[in-house]
């Protein structure tokens, strides 16, 4: 490449704000979904019906894989709130986006904030067990349990150590995460919704 003005010009058109492999990764739209109830807010969650075969009786907010129907990503989130709840699309007003979490290079997800104009649901049990709901003063003013979790490398056969420095004398490090927890009532609400929720409070925080 001797002429660099064409690369300075794609330079110049990126934003910075891209993920690489973002292309590869998995996109989820997911909704935190906001309800009045006596004259309070509330956050809805859901509880992951136990016949699915991932997550089965875990704690979720509503949301979905992008679909090619699916203009956007918050359209995905609506759309899948909508289909889980069994309410109207027209009854959920999105306020905004959170930032995008990355639990892997295989997934990415988008959260949106957004108010239900509804109390009540016509669940999906096929997907939704039940739902209920925490009062956002309550965790406004709580603090995540934190745990802890060592993950060690499994390395294949065919790993070509030949071709790094140290060969089969490199050192391969654990891998380190901290699992959030939100204990209410009999609820416990963890891992990615954890971390989405821990998100969303911070910003809603006075």
């Amino acid at each position: 490449m001797k002429d660099l003005s064409l690369l300075k010009k794609r330079l110049n058109l990126k934003t910075g704000t891209g993920i690489i492999g973002e292309e590869l990764a998995i996109k989820a739209g997911v909704l935190v979904p906001l309800i009045q109830k006596n004259d309070r807010w509330e956050v809805l969650f859901e509880v992951r019906s136990k016949n699915l075969k991932r997550q089965p009786g875990d704690i979720c907010f509503p949301g979905g894989k992008k679909e090619a129907k699916d203009r956007s990503l918050q359209e995905t989130a609506v759309r899948e709130t909508s289909e889980e709840l069994g309410i109207d699309q027209h009854a959920i007003s999105v306020l905004g986006p959170l930032d995008r979490y990355i639990p892997s290079a295989k997934l990415i997800i988008y959260p949106f904030v957004g108010l239900l104009n509804h109390t009540t649901f016509n669940v999906n049990h096929h997907e939704v067990e039940e739902v209920f709901t925490i009062p956002l003063d309550w965790l406004l003013n709580s603090e995540p349990e934190k745990h802890s979790v060592l993950f060690h490398p499994q390395i294949p056969e065919d790993f070509p150590y030949d071709r790094i420095a140290l060969g089969k004398e490199h050192t391969w490090r654990p891998q380190e995460t901290v699992e959030l927890f939100y204990h209410y009532k009999d609820y416990s609400v963890w891992g990615m919704t954890a971390r989405i929720l821990q998100h969303f409070i911070k910003l809603a925080r006075p």
